[in-house]
């Protein structure tokens, strides 16, 4: 190599270095900046900059490696354990993310759209698989910092996956910004449409294509072309609150590609729906919210939310989404956003995070500052609607809510093996810090931290178990009066019990048909 060019590229490779460390200091580093990792059983993401300035608003171009190996053992040191297979590598467009979860926190989440190049070089969409998740191109790198388990967001999303259409997937990893270890994160699927994601076909302008898709979102009037409710929010005493306004923001299609046409519809059938379910004849099978809405997407909604005891729940990052009318004419939910539930905190001077005998769908009655429309209060006060809430929580105490504890302890215990959680919390020290207004145990250890969200989830569905009539010892028949009723109960090998005993049971029917019922441990 001659000696100018020579001379060029090391001049460059020090600008590319002196820029990057400057953008270390500007780009919200930890606390303690000289964590390594080693060897880890969680996915190693590493993002490099490029010397930019991670911005708020608009993306910038970086560039992304995420190690996952096969055998589950990571390793930060690249140049000393060459060879490790690489989940995913090339550009990104990053930008900052969320509105509490960022201003609140120290440690920043990011919105990632994957890129075939960097945008200087005329980079344009790609689509990939990350970490077993379906392929696609965008993603959400959330970072639990105000959670000090970590897992309170995976949480949810793990355990409501398979009752609703559609619940985003979330994975652990580590992350490596710029050479800084930053933590414990959580790379997050988003509700976008996709073949991966909600599998809605794309909204066109006139007849059947104009009924779909489309997602909305219930959140704050901060996005151009939000659709105001036209009905105030009330508390449980049924006062208006007039000077407070339901907003809705257009998710799909975004605000800057949304017709007028198709602005025009979605914003009447959203009113629709809302005018059916305030209506005089809101449970009339035929007139009323059933012609506008999938109840039982509904009720996964509100099951998900009351377990967590989100209160930014049905406020906040409400999303709701429509197919076609040829595939299904009513509004259907999904989840997001329960890193402030499972007991977490006082937050907007709401005095109800940490307790575990309240409904959450009356949290207006706490003085929220960003408040809940009217519709689980109006569809809790119909009977056929309680009926259906109680079935299918059965279904859900009888499934993967059997024993959220455990749950809970499984999924600390991947924060816990390698270390995770203790270098996340070593790089952001907060054990002493005061998050909001805690009224629940200080912990000073990340095992006292799970603890609470462990005691925590079981007061809180031990509460929800009496309120919805659920007895975990009581065998229930699926079916209806005539038919079969329960013949025996078997262990999962087998073997013939006298009773249901703690874990899986198996009933079987004296038509042959059988049932699955998890007890829990006492």
């Amino acid at each position: 190599m001659k000696q100018g060019k020579r001379c060029i590229i090391v001049l460059a490779a020090s600008i590319l270095t002196s820029a990057a460390s400057l953008c270390q200091e500007k780009n919200y580093p930890p606390v303690v900046k000289d964590i390594h990792i080693g060897a880890t059983n969680l996915p190693i993401v590493f993002i490099q900059t490029l010397g930019h300035e991670i911005e708020k608003d608009n993306r910038v171009s970086a560039w992304m490696k995420i190690i996952n190996n096969a055998d589950g053992v990571n390793y930060d040191d690249t140049t000393a354990h060459h060879g490790q297979t690489i989940d995913y590598e090339g550009y990104i467009g990053i930008k900052y993310r969320g509105n509490s979860s960022f201003t609140y926190s120290a440690k920043k989440p990011y919105a990632i759209k994957l890129l075939t190049d960097s945008y200087e070089r005329g980079g344009t969409k790609r689509k990939a698989p990350l970490l077993g998740m379906g392929s696609d191109n965008d993603w959400a790198l959330l970072a639990p910092y105000n959670d000090r388990s970590l897992l309170r967001n995976n949480l949810t999303l793990a355990l409501a996956q398979g009752y609703m259409d559609y619940v985003p997937q979330a994975r652990f990893c580590e992350l490596i910004l710029d050479g800084i270890y930053y933590g414990v994160y959580s790379l997050t699927e988003k509700v976008t449409r996709g073949d991966s994601r909600l599998d809605i076909k794309k909204a066109g302008v006139d007849g059947d294509k104009l009924t779909g898709g489309y997602i909305l979102c219930i959140d704050r009037n901060d996005e151009p072309k939000t659709h105001a409710s036209k009905y105030h929010p009330t508390n449980s005493a049924g006062e208006v609150f007039t000077d407070n306004t339901i907003w809705v923001q257009h998710k799909e299609p975004e605000p800057d590609e949304i017709t007028d046409e198709q602005l025009a519809y979605i914003d009447g059938r959203f009113d629709a729906f809302e005018d059916a379910l305030a209506g005089d004849n809101f449970s009339d099978e035929s007139q009323g919210y059933r012609q506008h809405i999938d109840v039982i997407s509904f009720i996964d909604y509100q099951l998900a939310t009351e377990i967590a005891n989100n209160i930014d729940g049905y406020r906040l990052s409400t999303y709701l989404y429509k197919h076609r009318d040829s595939v299904d004419p009513r509004f259907k939910m999904t989840l997001w956003d329960f890193d402030l539930a499972w007991g977490l905190p006082d937050f907007d001077n709401i005095h109800t995070g940490y307790m575990t005998d309240i409904w959450t769908y009356k949290n207006n009655d706490a003085g929220l500052g960003t408040k809940m429309p009217f519709w689980f209060d109006r569809l809790m006060s119909d009977p056929s609607y309680i009926a259906q809430l109680k079935a299918r929580y059965a279904e859900y105490r009888d499934g993967r809510y059997a024993d959220v504890p455990a749950v809970i302890d499984s999924l600390s215990t991947l924060l816990t093996a390698y270390g995770a959680a203790d270098r996340d919390h070593q790089a952001w020290p907060r054990w002493g810090e005061v998050i909001f207004q805690n009224h629940y145990l200080d912990a000073t250890t990340y095992a006292e931290e799970v603890a609470y969200v462990r005691n925590f989830a079981a007061a809180r569905i031990a509460w929800l178990d009496e309120q919805l009539g659920y007895h975990p010892t009581t065998i229930r028949s699926t079916k209806t009066e005539g038919e079969s009723l329960p013949l025996q109960i078997y262990s999962p090998k087998g073997i013939r019990r006298s009773s249901l005993l703690p874990g899986l049971n198996i009933i079987r029917y004296s038509d042959g048909n059988s049932k699955k019922i998890w007890k829990p441990q006492n």
